[in-house]
């Protein structure tokens, strides 16, 4: 259902509401197709896809806790080739945008992927994926890294004219600094934030509960800290933000729009509950309209507004 209340319009994503899945737990958009229609959502946040295809990590790649969760999935996915035969034609039923999100091992690599994906036809923007924690190659050696970065940054977008936006990773010191590279490479807006590098030992058998070892821990517990990274950005970056980490709530969404997100991506709370997603939006219009503020747009508007003057 349209509800002109909570339309968003970011580069590339005219979206009916400003929810939609975070990367990685949604599939290829082909999960939980049965429990509901992926109309009802602002925009369909694919798995991140590589070059080639890849198994993994280790078993066991999952652990989930009271207030969290533990990862170390490895970037599973059959591959660019695989993805544009045989998953994104599937999305074409659904009049909703769809992000693709990227990978890679090398700069190369990630522009080769972002070239054959814009090359298709469905995918209104890319998500560039350079700061998943749990891969050997890659992954968080770009994402603490400011130069390379703007590298991968810059080199995307001389093979796409999709908008680009830069997945940013917690694990690092200066978060404002690497959204800055990413913004000083031609982003067109950023994404955070991604899993916070942690572990847990199963004492019974003396071992990590991951076959990885390590992994990234995600859910309610990391809502703070993305929180305040949106809020840090937000001041010192004019890109658009799709804020994420730990929402599960309809305030949870308001407080990353506080922060100065434009849009919000739900990830782990749908291990729990599926429906969660369409839920959010379905209680949107009526806490908007219980701390009176008319549309998700205005209140983005309202928060740049007392960004600029503050």
């Amino acid at each position: 259902m349209y509800m002109e209340n909570l339309a968003v319009s970011l580069p590339g994503l005219d979206m009916k509401n400003p929810i939609m899945p975070a990367s990685g737990t949604f599939g290829f958009g082909d999960l939980y197709h049965d429990l509901y229609d992926y109309e009802t959502l602002g925009a369909i946040v694919l798995k991140s896809t590589t070059k080639e295809a890849r198994t993994g990590n280790e078993d066991p790649r999952f652990f989930l806790m009271e207030h969290g969760a533990l990862n170390a999935v490895g970037l599973k996915n059959p591959g660019v080739d695989k993805v544009l035969s045989d998953k994104i034609p599937n999305l074409a039923k659904y009049h909703t945008p769809v992000i693709a999100s990227v990978a890679g091992k090398t700069v190369e690599e990630f522009a080769y992927v972002a070239k054959k994906i814009s090359e298709s036809e469905g995918i209104s923007a890319l998500e560039i994926n350079v700061s998943c924690p749990n891969v050997k190659e890659g992954g968080l050696a770009f994402g603490t890294d400011a130069g390379k970065v703007k590298e991968i940054t810059e080199a995307v977008k001389k093979v796409t004219t999709l908008p680009v936006y830069i997945k940013l990773s917690p694990n690092v010191t200066d978060i404002v600094a690497i959204a800055k590279a990413a913004e000083s490479g031609g982003a067109d807006g950023i994404t955070l934030i991604n899993t916070v590098l942690s572990m847990q030992f199963d004492v019974a058998t003396r071992k990590s509960v991951l076959g990885n070892v390590m992994g990234g821990l995600s859910g309610e517990s990391v809502l703070p800290i993305a929180v305040r990274m949106v809020y840090q950005i937000a001041k010192e970056v004019d890109l658009p933000i799709i804020g994420m980490g730990g929402v599960q709530s309809t305030d949870d969404v308001l407080q990353m729009l506080l922060a100065g997100a434009s849009a919000v991506a739900i990830g782990t709370a749908t291990y729990r509950n599926p429906l969660i997603m369409k839920q959010i939006i379905a209680e949107l219009p009526k806490r908007l309209n219980e701390l009176g503020i008319p549309s998700i747009e205005s209140l983005i508007s309202e928060v740049k507004k007392e960004r600029s003057n503050g």
